[in-house]
């Protein structure tokens, strides 16, 4: 199965709607929380800008989409080191899941070329 871009666009919207809640759902430590908030603003500035059907400035090409989640799938693992060292099991094992869900989201979507499906 392969996420189509419109599909991709929705689950982001929903992945931003999950980074501003888990610091209050999950109890997050304090920097933990405040970088999942700052990610969240992050992704939310890439998804509105990117040039698929749910994006609203369209800057950004979908593939280079798909680069930057990959990019940052694989530093969020790194992180997650980081922050349990700083913070404790809870934010490694956070940021691990985190970031394992944001690679697998990556590998099933299809970011060809969707340019010709915009309005």
């Amino acid at each position: 199965m392969r996420l189509n871009s419109r599909i991709h666009g929705a689950v982001d919207y929903g992945v931003v709607l999950f980074l501003f809640i888990s610091p209050t759902f999950f109890a997050l430590p304090d920097i933990t929380s405040k970088f999942t908030y700052v990610l969240g603003v992050i992704h939310l500035l890439l998804t509105i800008c990117t040039q698929f059907e749910l994006g609203f400035f369209k800057i950004i090409p979908f593939k280079i989409h798909g680069i930057i989640e990959l990019i940052v799938s694989l530093a969020l693992f790194g992180l997650a080191f980081f922050l349990g060292n700083l913070e404790g099991d809870l934010a490694k094992y956070f940021y691990w899941s985190f970031s394992i869900a944001v690679f697998l989201t990556w590998l099933i979507t299809d970011y060809k070329d969707n340019s010709k499906n915009l309005s």
